[in-house]
């Protein structure tokens, strides 16, 4: 991909993503801006109106509907800030680290602070979780939420900066879990991201992600759609070239599981944007055909 169209990507991202902040969960963004959506008055999740839709929850479900859906505790939600959880997950990368207590958390595109606040109690006061992420919107949003969380867990181990994933604020050798929840698809250069994972973490350390991955490729018409790349979607790789891009970076002890929970649930609660990736498919094909969550667990050699 040339850097000029990795920029327009990445612009894409950021805009589509600064909307989400705003409105609080994944509601039809349109790159072009909001504007299209309120005009035309539906998008593909819901026209504005704050409920759901795509890779980050659907018109008919909540933020916590598609957090449940995906492994996580109603009692782990309950202790959260308030809109920390827009929504966002495809998977539960806390749980599949089995963080203890005393280690240093590093979260890619942390967003609203959702997994780093679930993070910071599991690893106590010794510890500290660091959230990355790229958008100045959803960067204010998880430092407004820093108060909250240290007021209800009395703890004050959280902490987020602003980068992109694939340069990463964070000095070599220095971390002990590497988590990410549905954005590594999101990057033009995939294989940085996992170079970057494995520069930061300690020797032994580990990384624990949840993403969207490709059974097979994708029909042309989505991938071109930029709400599908908003969306976690179009910019997802093969499984088989996401595990190369892993070991490549010299991680070892990669672990995978597919997670069809996720897909089945956007498609039986007839998510707007899983529809239209559904109607562009061949006749006959499922979405479950191509799409799928998929859960990483790698060390570093």
């Amino acid at each position: 991909m040339s850097d000029q169209k990795a920029d327009a990507v990445r612009d894409t991202v950021r805009e589509g993503y600064s909307e989400i902040a705003e409105m609080g969960q994944w509601s039809g963004v349109r790159p072009a801006s909001r504007r299209v959506v309120e005009a035309e008055g539906s998008g593909c999740c819901g026209g504005g109106s704050g409920e759901g839709g795509g890779c980050c929850g659907p018109v008919t479900l909540t933020a916590d509907d598609v957090a449940v859906a995906v492994g996580y505790a109603k009692e782990d939600l309950a202790s959260l800030p308030e809109g920390a959880n827009m929504g966002l997950s495809c998977g539960n990368p806390t749980a599949l680290a089995s963080l203890v207590e005393g280690e240093v958390v590093v979260d890619l595109g942390s967003g609203g602070g959702f997994d780093c606040f679930l993070a910071g109690p599991k690893v106590g006061a010794s510890g500290r979780v660091i959230g990355v992420d790229m958008t100045p919107a959803m960067l204010s949003k998880a430092r407004g939420n820093i108060e909250s969380y240290r007021k209800q867990s009395a703890l004050d181990n959280v902490e987020f900066r602003l980068g992109e994933i694939e340069h990463l604020p964070i000095a070599d050798g220095v971390v002990d879990v590497v988590i990410s929840n549905c954005v590594i698809n999101l990057s033009t250069d995939k294989g940085q991201v996992w170079r970057e994972i494995a520069r930061v973490l300690k020797p032994g350390g580990r990384a624990a992600v949840s993403d969207i991955a490709l059974l097979r490729p994708l029909p042309e018409a989505v991938r071109a759609n930029a709400e599908a790349l908003v969306g976690c979607v179009a910019g997802a790789e093969l499984v088989e070239d996401v595990l190369a891009a892993i070991e490549s970076a010299g991680m070892v002890e990669v672990k995978q599981r597919a997670k069809p929970e996720y897909i089945e649930a956007m498609v039986n609660a007839e998510d707007p944007l899983y529809q239209k990736i559904a109607a562009a498919l061949p006749e006959g094909a499922k979405i479950s055909d191509y799409i799928v969550s998929l859960d990483v667990e790698a060390k570093k050699g």
